[in-house]
């Protein structure tokens, strides 16, 4: 049974539907009488929904039960259950050795999610689209840093564009199915933007190598470290994608 007050991954675990039914109860006690956190909550609750929605490509279309968070968490075990018998069928190959060894071992290297797709979906509503509002405007980039740290205190520092002349302007708290995640826009005189996305590793404490993919019309620049997975993601093309690609502080 969970403690009072909940902890982050308490409140994270009631929005994923993990909690046992007497932990939810007593959950949705302290939120009824905490007005604050239980906004929080529901701001989490709706940004899980908005971002498999868009994941999925139905945000404007009725509910996909295949976007359930039950049916996901089946079909991952049910991915993981493969991926073992592959890496059986690999462990024999080496054993017998010789060239059907090496077939099966390429076969096991099945192709994962790109990387940090979440982090160009929260762009494209964020950034672009304005569905999701900001939870927080910077007055300076130290503010915003601070309400960064309030969330993730082992995380990287926010990189420093300013010689590019893009800062920190806003700041919106997500939702993963590994814990919270969040997205700081910078953005330039003109209006430009890049995002700066920070969220925990994906299942099995996946960390990411340095990077860089395009996804249609944005770019993103990929790397890990303090325990978090980070990207930096801007429009292809442009000038923001440039300093993106030279920059070499983040």
């Amino acid at each position: 049974m969970i403690s009072m007050p909940p902890t982050e991954r308490d409140l994270h675990a009631y929005v994923d539907h993990q909690l046992s039914d007497a932990d939810r109860q007593l959950v949705e006690t302290f939120l009824a009488s905490h007005p604050h956190v239980c906004a929080q909550v529901r701001a989490w609750q709706q940004d899980a929904q908005l971002l498999r929605a868009a994941l999925s490509g139905a945000l404007q279309q009725p509910a996909n039960p295949e976007l359930d968070p039950a049916q996901i968490r089946r079909r991952l075990k049910r991915q993981s259950r493969r991926q073992l018998a592959n890496a059986a069928v690999l462990l024999i190959a080496v054993s017998v050795g010789g060239l059907s060894g090496w077939q099966a071992r390429e076969m096991t290297f099945v192709s994962a999610q790109a990387p940090m797709a979440d982090a160009l979906q929260a762009y494209r509503l964020i950034a672009e689209q304005g569905i999701l509002p900001a939870d927080y405007k910077a007055t300076d980039d130290g503010t915003m840093q601070a309400w960064l740290d309030r969330y993730f205190t082992q995380a990287n520092r926010l990189p420093d564009l300013t010689g590019a002349g893009f800062k920190p302007v806003s700041g919106r708290l997500l939702s993963t199915e590994q814990g919270p995640a969040a997205m700081v826009v910078y953005e330039d005189l003109s209006g430009h933007k890049i995002s700066f996305y920070v969220r925990p590793p994906g299942p099995r404490n996946f960390m990411l190598p340095r990077g860089s993919r395009s996804d249609g019309e944005l770019q993103a620049e990929y790397w890990s470290g303090g325990g978090y997975n980070y990207a930096m993601v801007s429009p292809t093309d442009t000038p923001a994608a440039r300093i993106l690609r030279q920059t070499s502080q983040f």
